[in-house]
């Protein structure tokens, strides 16, 4: 979808947006956003970045998913300008953007671009932002946030400062949040259509405002009474490995589950991951098999699928 052909369905009568869930967690699904929430939570973004009618915003992602429609939103509702750059990891900045939304994979890019002291403020999300390339972000001429919400949310409900290592969100205005009996993060804004949304995704709970991402419920790997969130391990695990990689669970006889790594790499490369992994020391977080695969299954968008 084009940024024309997405301005034609935003100005058209019907009341919601038809968009898709990324299929990172499940099966793709379409759901019908209002266009009413998607203003309220352009307008709490576009308040909470300054962005006015002469803002520049700047976008590398498609416009079929939930990021890039938002960022038309917010240009639509602050009557600013909104550059539609190529969906690719190389971005080039020639002119100031107030605003530039980007997937963690572009960040690379960014950070070496000449022209990085253009850009005002930048969101991170998509996925989780990796030790190094929060590392990276530190010290660079514009502010960098990562972002946590998802499709059904219309897009972001909370921020973090990108470089902070402790990773605490804190909310949007209007949102609050809560947990439920497994500490899964529960949403609350009261303005918008969805009211009370449960997530699947661990937190620990700082104040209704704030919290800390932990992981998701679905990749837990109880192992002999350990509970080892899959997210935190692979979190451990990027600073020695340089591969695409992803933990999940297996079954074993003595510890009821295991965690094991699927990595993105030829055979070859085994004894170099086994080693890398073992300099770490983690005990009984240790993947306890390494896969090596040709290609991960991703996304139409090109998230790793945990399979």
């Amino acid at each position: 979808m084009t940024l024309d052909e997405f301005r034609r369905q935003w100005l058209s009568p019907e009341p919601y947006i038809v968009a898709h869930t990324s299929g990172s967690t499940g099966t793709p699904k379409e759901i019908r956003l209002l266009k009413a929430d998607m203003r309220l939570s352009a307008r709490a973004t576009n308040s909470r970045f300054g962005i006015k009618s002469d803002s520049v915003l700047a976008i590398p992602l498609s416009m079929d998913y939930i990021a890039g429609k938002m960022m038309a939103v917010r240009a639509f509702e602050a009557g600013c300008r909104l550059i539609e750059l190529p969906v690719s990891n190389r971005i080039e900045i020639n002119e100031s953007v107030d605003l530039l939304a980007i997937v963690p994979s572009q960040v690379d890019s960014i950070v070496s671009d000449a022209n990085a002291h253009h850009i005002r403020n930048v969101i991170i999300g998509g996925a989780r932002l990796d030790d190094t390339r929060r590392r990276m972000l530190a010290g660079m001429p514009f502010a960098a946030f990562c972002t946590y919400g998802m499709t059904e949310t219309c897009s972001h409900v909370a921020l973090s400062d990108a470089i902070d290592p402790q990773g605490i969100y804190s909310a949007m205005p209007g949102i609050s949040f809560s947990i439920d009996s497994r500490d899964c993060l529960r949403i609350t804004a009261d303005s918008m259509s969805f009211g009370t949304l449960q997530t699947n995704d661990v937190v620990e709970l700082l104040d209704s405002g704030r919290f800390r991402w932990l992981g998701r419920a679905d990749n837990v790997i109880n192992s002999g009474g350990i509970k080892i969130m899959a997210e935190e391990l692979e979190c451990c695990l990027q600073a020695v490995l340089k591969v695409p990689f992803y933990i999940k669970a297996e079954p074993d006889d003595k510890w009821g589950e295991v965690p094991v790594l699927v990595a993105e790499a030829p055979h070859n490369m085994l004894p170099q991951l086994q080693q890398a992994i073992d300099s770490l020391g983690l005990g009984r977080r240790k993947p306890q098999l390494i896969y090596c695969v040709h290609a991960l299954p991703r996304t139409a968008n090109g998230k790793i699928r945990r399979v």
